[in-house]
C-alpha cells in the first residue's frame, strides 16, 4: 500500500513538473507589478505660491533686477553648504533649486532655510517634501537672515 501511494505521489509530481519547455541561455525576469501613473501623480508635492511657511520671514520683495553682490555672496554660501544635498538642475538628496520660485514663495524658501525644524514639523508642503525625499531632513545651517536673503537672491539667478 505504501508503494502504491508513493508511486501515485511521484507520478503526480512528475506530471505537474514535467512541462516540456526549451531551455534558453541566460535567465528571464517576469515582473507583474505596474505603477499606476495616476497614483504617482497624486503623490507629487503641489505648487503653492501662497504658503509663506513657518518662521521669521513674513514678507520678501525682490527688486526687478538681481542684486549681483548679494547673489555672489549667496552663490558662495550655496557652494559651501547647500551642494551637499541640492543640485541646481536635478534632484539629489533634496530638490533641484532651479525654478524654485515657480513652485514656492520667497518667504517659504527663506523660512525653510532659517527654520527647517519648525517647517518640517508644521508646514504641509515641507512635510510632503520630507516624504517625497525619503525622510531626508534638511539640517539647520544656523544662517542669519542676511545670509538667507543672499541665498534667496542667488536662487533667482538659476
Amino acid at each position: 500500500m505504501k508503494k502504491l501511494i508513493l508511486c501515485i505521489a511521484l507520478g503526480a509530481f512528475i506530471t505537474g513538473c514535467g512541462d516540456k519547455k526549451e531551455k534558453k541561455d541566460g535567465f528571464e525576469v517576469s515582473r507583474t507589478k505596474t505603477v499606476d501613473k495616476k497614483e504617482s501623480a497624486s503623490e507629487e508635492v503641489p505648487v503653492d505660491l501662497d504658503n509663506k511657511g513657518i518662521g521669521p520671514i513674513k514678507n520678501v520683495s525682490f527688486d526687478t533686477e538681481i542684486n549681483t553682490e548679494m547673489a555672489a555672496r549667496g552663490e558662495a554660501q550655496f557652494n559651501q553648504i547647500c551642494v551637499a544635498c541640492h543640485m541646481v538642475d536635478q534632484r539629489m538628496i533634496g530638490p533641484a533649486m532651479a525654478g524654485v520660485y515657480e513652485r514656492r514663495s520667497p518667504e517659504w524658501v527663506m523660512n525653510m532655510m532659517l527654520n527647517p525644524d519648525g517647517m518640517l514639523k508644521e508646514d504641509p508642503i515641507a512635510k510632503a517634501l520630507l516624504k517625497e525625499y525619503n525622510n531626508a531632513i534638511m539640517l539647520n545651517q544656523n544662517l542669519s537672515e542676511a545670509e538667507a536673503r543672499d541665498l534667496a537672491e542667488y536662487l533667482r539667478t538659476l
